[in-house]
C-alpha cells in the first residue's frame, strides 16, 4: 500500500477481524475469503515480499469467488449476491493492476506503478459504488440497532444479523481505502 504503514495495517486488522468474525458465523464463506485476501493484500511491502505468481494466484482465486457469489441461493437475496461479486470482482481488479507491475511489485492492493494502477475510470465506479454501500447499509444499520447485548449472550450476537451487515460495511470500507491507494 502506498502511504504510512500504520495505514496498511490498520487494513490488515480490519480485514482479518472482518474475515475471523464471518469464519465464526460459518455461513459468511465467501466474506471470509475476500476479508482475508483483502489483509493478505494490505500487508505492507517491508514487512512480505510474496512471489511474484502470487496475482495472478488471487485474480484465480477472487474470479472463482466472483463466479460463486453469483449463484442461485435460498439464503441470500439477489443484491446479497451481487455485492459479493462486485467485492470480488474488485479484488480481481486490483490483483491484475498490480500483476502488471512488473516483477519488482507484488500482489499488495496499491503497490502497482503509476501505469499499471488500473483504470482510472473503472477505479472510480468502484470508490463510487463502495463509498454508496457504506453510506446506505451504515446508515441503515445505525437506524435499526437495537439493544447492545441481546439475551442470550455472546453465542447469540455472533450470529445476529447487525454483526453480518457490519461486517460487510467494515469490508466495503476496507475496499474503498484499498482503492484509493492503487
Amino acid at each position: 500500500m502506498h502511504g504510512p504503514p500504520v495505514v496498511a495495517w490498520l487494513l490488515v486488522a480490519l480485514s482479518a477481524a472482518t474475515a475471523l468474525s464471518c469464519v465464526l458465523r460459518r455461513e459468511a464463506r465467501t466474506e471470509a475469503l475476500l476479508g482475508t485476501g483483502m489483509a493478505l493484500m494490505a500487508v505492507p511491502l517491508s514487512v512480505y515480499e510474496p512471489p511474484h505468481w502470487s496475482p495472478a494466484v488471487l485474480a484465480a482465486v477472487f474470479a472463482g469467488a466472483a463466479v460463486y457469489a453469483l449463484r442461485p441461493s435460498a439464503h441470500h437475496a439477489t443484491a446479497h449476491r451481487m455485492h459479493h461479486s462486485v467485492c470480488a470482482g474488485a479484488m480481481v481488479y486490483m490483483a491484475a493492476a498490480t500483476a502488471g507491475a512488473g516483477p519488482a511489485h507484488s500482489a499488495h492492493a496499491g503497490h502497482a506503478a503509476a501505469g499499471a494502477m488500473g483504470t482510472p475510470v473503472l477505479t472510480g465506479v468502484l470508490l463510487a459504488y463502495f463509498a454508496g454501500y457504506v453510506l446506505r447499509a451504515g446508515t441503515r444499520l445505525v437506524a435499526e440497532a437495537g439493544p447492545a447485548a441481546p439475551p442470550g449472550g455472546a453465542t447469540r450476537l455472533r450470529h445476529a444479523p447487525e454483526v453480518a451487515a457490519a461486517c460487510r460495511v467494515a469490508m466495503a470500507m476496507g475496499m474503498f481505502a484499498m482503492l484509493l491507494t492503487m
